[in-house]
């Protein structure tokens, strides 16, 4: 319900609701503090239409959020560290989970000197999807008008995992080892990627990303060699999802509730009240809320697969 509607039904002006809720939120947000945060995650939403942005730290041990700050990059994330967390509780965090932005990363390694940091496989996997994509893109662009007939529908069916493909597309795909072999490899390099994420043993998976990172370069294609140099630059920590699978999918599934929050509550105006009705709207505990419950079950449909 937004706003404007609570108004009407409560019979008074939508600026003393939203005052009201202010004044409520920070009063019972008031003296608590970040507890027993063993497991980080750290990743950024966008709203009033990817104009603003909101930087979400949360425990993924108890999946909730403990704080919510306005802007992103290094700045809001050091505000965290410093404003909210002690040396001592930055020296138990053991685990952190992020994307590969050098923002967060090279926080969390500055404030949390004994976390292992893990990049969610889910960014790496994204990356991966766009190298392939710019060769079809390439490829389109290269081809006259029959040559296009080809390829033409490959985007979204390129990016699907392998066990969400019928057998028919692919066959399809496999046609294009006669009519398109640079699209072709690079499908196939896609594919055969995605076995990392199965291993269980840490060496195994080491020399697995090493032969595919090699047979990558063999390939000549521009978008997937960029793609091995970011898997270098991040190789430890990627490598570091086999010790433990650590995700942000709570906080992918917090990027549509704070869409909704913003388009019912705030009206792209003010940004305050998007941090003052999360509690309300997720059942988190936000910004150090500790007297929170548990994420709710709702938000599970958000989740990754």
């Amino acid at each position: 319900m937004t706003q404007k509607a609570a108004a009407a039904v409560l019979k008074m002006a939508p600026s003393t609701v939203s005052d009201l809720l202010h004044r409520i939120v920070t009063r019972v947000r008031a003296g608590h503090a970040v507890r027993g945060l063993v497991t980080l995650g750290a990743d950024e939403i966008s709203f009033c239409k990817g104009r603003k942005f909101a930087t979400i730290v949360y425990d993924l041990d108890r999946a909730r959020v403990v704080w919510v700050g306005a802007g992103k990059g290094r700045e809001t994330i050091d505000r965290f560290f410093n404003e909210h967390l002690s040396e001592g509780q930055k020296k138990r965090i053991r685990w952190a989970s992020c994307d590969m932005s050098r923002a967060y990363t090279e926080a969390i390694k500055h404030h949390c000197p004994n976390a292992t940091l893990v990049i969610d496989h889910f960014h790496v996997t994204k990356a991966l999807n766009e190298a392939v994509d710019e060769v079809r893109k390439e490829q389109w662009r290269e081809l006259g008008t029959e040559q296009r007939k080809a390829i033409k529908g490959l985007r979204w069916l390129l990016g699907m995992h392998s066990a969400n493909r019928s057998k028919k597309q692919t066959r399809f795909l496999n046609r294009l080892r006669n009519s398109n072999r640079r699209i072709h490899r690079a499908w196939v390099l896609k594919d055969e990627f995605a076995r990392f994420w199965s291993y269980s043993y840490k060496a195994s998976a080491e020399n697995f990303l090493r032969r595919w990172m090699t047979s990558a370069l063999r390939s000549r294609i521009p978008s997937l060699r960029t793609f091995v140099g970011t898997l270098r630059e991040h190789f430890d920590n990627i490598l570091a999802f086999i010790d433990r699978n650590l995700t942000n999918a709570v906080a992918e599934g917090l990027r549509r509730t704070g869409t909704d929050i913003s388009k019912n509550h705030i009206g792209r105006t003010g940004t305050d009240i998007l941090f003052a009705v999360f509690p309300w709207i997720c059942r988190i505990n936000i910004e150090g809320l500790n007297k929170s419950v548990p994420v709710s079950p709702n938000l599970s449909r958000f989740h990754r697969k």
